[in-house]
């Protein structure tokens, strides 16, 4: 199953990008024997005086007609890693793609959020998006090794 990070904004280099390109490379050579991966990060444009609803119209475009879609939303599910990684490994029998919306400033647009087969939360604090796509970066790592019994996630 392709995994796609679908995300508002363009993200330069620097620490960040450094962690994302880490843990989807990881997730890559680990979910490959499982059918996951490969990942990517796909950015859509920021557009600030718009709105989300302009953002939203640019990430619909960019989401497989029949993809598993997740928004991460503060009022979404709270999920233990173990269950975030038993949902990744029934989404990946059933479907081709799955993608990971991370909003822009104002949050998600109705349009996309309307269509999650996820509402996924992270917490209720809400969290700079440039740290939520290394936070999913990561958790996208832990659930392969779960899924794969590494030594990576201790409970």
């Amino acid at each position: 199953m392709r995994v796609t990070i679908l995300a508002v904004g363009r993200l330069r280099a620097g620490p960040e990008r450094t962690l994302i390109d880490d843990f989807l490379l990881r997730f890559d050579r680990t979910g490959r024997a499982l059918g996951l991966g490969p990942a990517q990060v796909v950015e859509v444009e920021a557009k600030p005086g718009a709105g989300m609803a302009a953002e939203g119209v640019l990430q619909i475009a960019r989401i497989p007609k029949d993809a598993w879609l997740c928004c991460l939303d503060e009022r979404g599910e709270l999920l233990p890693s173990p269950a975030f990684a038993s949902r990744l490994d029934r989404w990946k029998d059933e479907r081709r793609d799955a993608v990971f919306v991370i909003g822009g400033a104002d949050g998600i647009d109705p349009s996309v959020r309307g269509r999650a087969d996820l509402l996924l939360s992270f917490g209720p604090m809400v969290w700079p998006h440039m740290l939520v796509r290394v936070m999913l970066a990561e958790q996208l790592y832990r659930a392969a090794t779960i899924l794969s019994g590494g030594p990576y996630h201790r409970a």
